[in-house]
């Protein structure tokens, strides 16, 4: 009988259809969770899906279904997998934390690339990476106890209550930003937590866990409000891939660009300057000065012109453009004149700049397409939490360009500036990489200007270009810029690691802001459609990424010093500098080392520099006009006659550019 009822309860059940993606269309009960579908595939798939995709919104796989919709199971391989997992592991690490250090606070935990941090309050308590083995084993304890995460929708008042009388005044301040209806809190274990989710099914899936570093962070990333302890940690389903995690960050800590640039003598920084404003030192000005001789040669092949403009503007013209709006309460203050009234701001976008130069004057539909470059430096006030070498900075220089064109020609422009970023990225040997086409929010329109017409158009013509090129796309959808659709080109380097360098966007904003016009044809006026693109991304940001990505093994055209000579003693400097005189007049660049150092230690620091071409000169080599070469990474090539030195250098520079 009781078998029947409950036959007879799952047959009453609303049903609903669930479309998996392989198109194929499933009925189950109203109420199924995504773990049961995954269960009534195969046992196998269930033992390994951490969360789902319900349409376009990652939920638990525990948390029931009561709609149509359709279905992605979600596992380790998957990022939004990866992302649960980690996020989930920062709600048990602060379960662990919580019972190690009774009366401690947190704010947010979220998940990031690799891993998770959350930010706490410790009070009286100090806490160093000498607690780290402590927690470890709190939180390997907790996950083997199997604890699942369990979801509750609370009102605000209940929310409210709860964390004033456990006295955690920082979720108070984040609950004061939620709406009544959309707070949910979750548990595992003795830890309750404030929380969108999703989660992991249960703790037992966290069989590695590791805490990598502690830092400071100001609540809410204000300066103005108490530092908390920011704890990052990273956990995986199996423990051998936490040790190759673990080996992974050992050649990362090797490819730092921050150690390689100082042993490279590239850049630095100042306190005395100010905190993320990097010095750009000899050997790094003479790289990037290769890399801008190099996109300047491209882009006029490609009918660029270039411009130069001030490094500040008046607020009224970044209020007309909207950035002020954008940046002016988290950025760098107005600069006051002597004339009453009279302010300037430190530009953080070129656009501006480069509206005026196309308002300059007239304009005919024979004018376009113009494109404005310059390598243009801008400034932008990072949290000094947030500042990280040459990858997060307050000043830092774009190699940008501004396309104004019709919207008969957008795709053909589009198709333009993929070919220069791809060029870019087989110069460099950045082999693996994708891109995301960002469009409008399929359903909600309000938040974007300009005609469906016109969006429409540049969707389409991002699209075709994008499949036109080959490239390995994925769609965003509400991931537009409110002006228009864009294109990011999304790298993997040496480690696997993944960085934007390159975009391109498109614009209907700003040249309806600042009322640009052409005449056309039909001799009426028009507005054009703008472009902006940045194939380096920024020159301090690619110079870091790059950086890593070869461990400071740069192409030979792009090293800085691509020779050092080395006489084994002072007799032998009139020879050294003949070859440095000579090798210079090639258009080569190098220096010697003329210290009263041993041969062996000149050597080594020249390893050390990532210098390409130690030449070894002493009596042997100045009485037959050679010079004993060694190659950075490979020892020692032999002597070579001086002038066939050169040409085998020459060749090899020619060889990249």
């Amino acid at each position: 009988m009781r078998s029947f009822l409950a036959k007879t309860i799952v047959f009453d059940k609303t049903m609903i259809n669930i479309t998996l993606p392989d198109g194929s269309v499933k009925q189950y009960p109203e109420g199924v969770t995504a773990l049961e579908v995954a269960r009534g595939l195969s046992e196998g798939l269930a033992r390994n899906v951490l969360a789902a995709k319900v349409d376009e919104e990652v939920w638990d796989a525990t948390r029931p279904i009561d709609k149509d919709c359709h279905l992605t199971l979600l596992t380790w391989q998957d990022e939004d997998g990866r992302a649960a997992f980690w996020h989930s592991t920062a709600h048990l690490a602060a379960e662990a934390i919580e019972q190690l250090y009774p009366g401690a606070k947190f704010g947010i935990g979220p998940h990031i690339d690799t891993g998770f941090y959350y930010d706490i309050d410790f009070g009286d308590n100090e806490i160093s990476s000498d607690d780290f083995a402590k927690i470890e084993e709190r939180v390997m304890k907790l996950a083997a106890e199997k604890q699942p995460f369990v979801r509750k929708d609370v009102s605000k008042a209940e929310a409210i209550k709860y964390f004033t009388e456990k006295g955690d005044e920082y979720k108070l301040d984040l609950i004061n930003d939620l709406a009544d209806g959309t707070i949910t809190f979750y548990t595992n274990g003795t830890f309750t937590d404030l929380c969108r989710g999703p989660h992991i099914p249960d703790t037992s899936f966290i069989k590695a866990f590791k805490l990598t570093s502690i830092a400071g962070a100001y609540w809410r990333g204000d300066e103005n409000r108490k530092m908390l302890t920011r704890i990052y940690g990273v956990s995986f389903p199996k423990q051998k891939d936490l040790k190759e995690y673990l080996e992974f960050l050992e050649e990362a800590k090797k490819r730092d660009h921050r150690k390689i640039g100082k042993e490279m003598e590239l850049f630095t920084f100042s306190p005395k300057v100010g905190a993320g404003l990097p010095i750009w030192l000899p050997n790094g000005t003479a790289m990037r000065e290769q890399l801008e001789k190099f996109l300047k040669k491209v882009q006029r092949k490609a009918g660029y012109v270039q411009v130069m403009c001030p490094h500040i503007g008046n607020v009224e013209l970044y209020k007309t453009s909207g950035h002020y709006d954008k940046y002016g309460k988290d950025s760098f203050q107005p600069i006051n004149t002597p004339v009453e009234g009279e302010q300037f701001f430190l530009k953080p976008m070129n656009c501006p700049h480069h509206c005026e130069v196309y308002r300059s004057k007239p304009r005919s539909y024979k004018d376009l397409p113009l494109r404005i470059a310059e390598f243009g430096t801008v400034y932008r006030y990072e949290q000094s939490g947030e500042l990280h070498g040459l990858t997060r900075v307050r000043g830092f220089t774009q190699d940008d360009a501004h396309i104004f064109c019709t919207a008969d020609q957008l795709k053909a422009e589009f198709e333009s500036v993929i070919d220069i970023i791809l060029l870019i990225f087989r110069t460099l040997n950045f082999k693996e990489y994708s891109a995301q086409i960002s469009l409008r929010d399929k359903v909600d329109h309000s938040k974007y200007i300009g005609s469906d017409e016109n969006w429409e158009k540049a969707e389409k013509a991002i699209i075709e270009a994008a499949a036109e090129k080959g490239l390995n796309t994925y769609v965003e959808y509400g991931e537009a810029a409110f002006y228009g659709p864009k294109l990011d080109f999304m790298v993997r380097d040496a480690l696997g690691r993944k960085w934007q360098l390159g975009t391109v966007q498109v614009d209907y904003n700003l040249p309806e802001r600042f009322g640009l016009e052409y005449v056309g044809a039909d001799n009426q006026k028009h507005r054009p459609i703008m472009i902006h693109r940045a194939p380096f991304g920024s020159m301090e940001r690619f110079v870091a990424v790059l950086t890593e990505n070869t461990a400071g093994r740069f192409p030979l055209w792009l090293t800085p010093v691509q020779f050092t000579v080395l006489p084994i003693s002072e007799k032998y400097l009139d020879y050294a500098k003949k070859v440095k005189e000579l090798l210079e007049d090639q258009e080569l660049r190098g220096n010697i080392d003329d210290r009263s150092e041993k041969t062996g230690r000149k050597i080594r620091d020249a390893e050390m520099k990532h210098i390409p071409y130690m030449l070894v000169v002493g009596e042997k080599e100045a009485a037959e006009g050679t010079v004993s070469v060694r190659k950075h990474g490979e020892g020692d090539l032999g002597s070579m006659k001086l002038e066939d030195f050169a040409k085998r250098v020459t060749e090899e520079v020619k060889e990249y550019k």
